[in-house]
């Protein structure tokens, strides 16, 4: 029988845990729009994803202790608040990297007309998806700058600054988190500024946090040609997106880089180990294949074999304000294997 003091809301689009954790509390699966503050104040965990947004004004009334989300990124999440409450928040980090490396490397040969080897990215934000794209530049034969101020403190070593990526990238493309405040704050990365100092028109890939790029600067910036063209997948006010910005991107997508079948499987195991560990619980485990570790080189053939993204493009710009629909109900793709040599 379930333990009937333990109460567990699961958001219902959290792939491959459904019944799981049935037998050990009472769970409850919700849409988004479902984690109201009624419905969270008997809440002892929660699984949740980026639509879920967990502040005050969710959980002032609420006895919940663990808040575990199937995602890399914690911006939904109010983390100070929650250390005011000692609610533990639990993210997963690294989870869908691979998959977003997919997506970035598919995009690019979907829309770049020369060989990547005769090109050089730059990488903005180098953790575990920026890390992993790096690995795969380089396996292909470009050249590389890479900036992360935070790394670049810490670790020392040869870094680039946004200033050399602006004169010398024909490629930009950010992994960084979302952050507002500090030195290293992240929103509005990419301004009227950062773009009116590219050199090179390079192509512009966001597979980060919509709000990394102001949406109006770069609006105008391809007006000017200042950026040759957009890749995004990722877009402020998210899923109330700009439909000139829409428009004018070669590659538009509901914000499904990480949506592998491995990167969901990793994601849903480390949220539900978060609440068995922590509730003492017996560990339950997905019946999914495990996941292979991320390629650390890849051949040209197996990205463009692995994802098309101008299907998801397509579906997009037919239908804008299907967006959510399209993220929630997306046909999860499998990763890109281990090439051994480039082609």
């Amino acid at each position: 029988m379930p333990n009937s003091n333990l109460n567990i809301l699961i958001e219902e689009n959290v792939p491959f845990v459904r019944g799981l954790l049935d037998e050990y509390a009472n769970v409850r699966y919700l849409a988004p729009d479902e984690f109201t503050p009624r419905n969270v104040a008997d809440a002892d965990a929660m699984i949740v994803r980026t639509r879920t947004r967990c502040d005050r004004d969710l959980l002032d009334k609420s006895r919940c202790k663990l808040i575990a989300t199937a995602t890399i990124g914690t911006d939904h999440i109010d983390l100070p608040f929650c250390a005011s409450r000692s609610i533990t928040v639990v993210n997963a980090p690294g989870c869908n990297a691979p998959a977003v490396a997919q997506y970035v490397f598919a995009s690019l040969l979907a829309v770049v007309n020369r060989p990547l080897c005769e090109l050089t990215i730059g990488i903005v934000g180098l953790g575990h998806v920026g890390s992993i794209v790096e690995n795969w530049a380089r396996s292909l034969d470009m050249k590389v700058l890479r900036c992360d101020p935070p790394r670049r403190r810490c670790e020392g070593g040869e870094w680039n600054t946004m200033e050399e990526i602006a004169a010398q990238a024909d490629i930009i493309t950010f992994h960084t988190p979302l952050t507002r405040e500090g030195a290293d704050a992240t929103y509005h990365l990419a301004d009227e500024a950062f773009f009116s100092s590219l050199r090179r028109t390079p192509v512009i890939v966001n597979s980060a946090r919509g709000p990394v790029v102001d949406t109006a600067a770069l609006i105008e910036a391809r007006r000017k040609g200042l950026v040759g063209p957009l890749i995004l997948d990722c877009w402020e006010n998210e899923p109330e997106i700009d439909r000139t910005l829409l428009d004018m991107a070669a590659v538009a997508t509901p914000h499904i880089a990480g949506y592998s079948r491995p990167g969901k499987v990793r994601a849903s195991q480390q949220a539900l180990d978060a609440v068995t560990t922590m509730f003492m619980l017996p560990r339950v485990t997905l019946d999914q294949p495990l996941p292979p570790a991320p390629a650390r080189s890849v051949r040209i053939a197996d990205i463009c074999a692995g994802y098309d993204p101008m299907a998801d493009t397509q579906a997009l710009k037919s239908d804008p304000a299907a967006f959510e629909g399209l993220r929630n109900h997306y046909h999860l793709r499998d990763e890109v294997p281990e090439g051994s040599t480039p082609d």
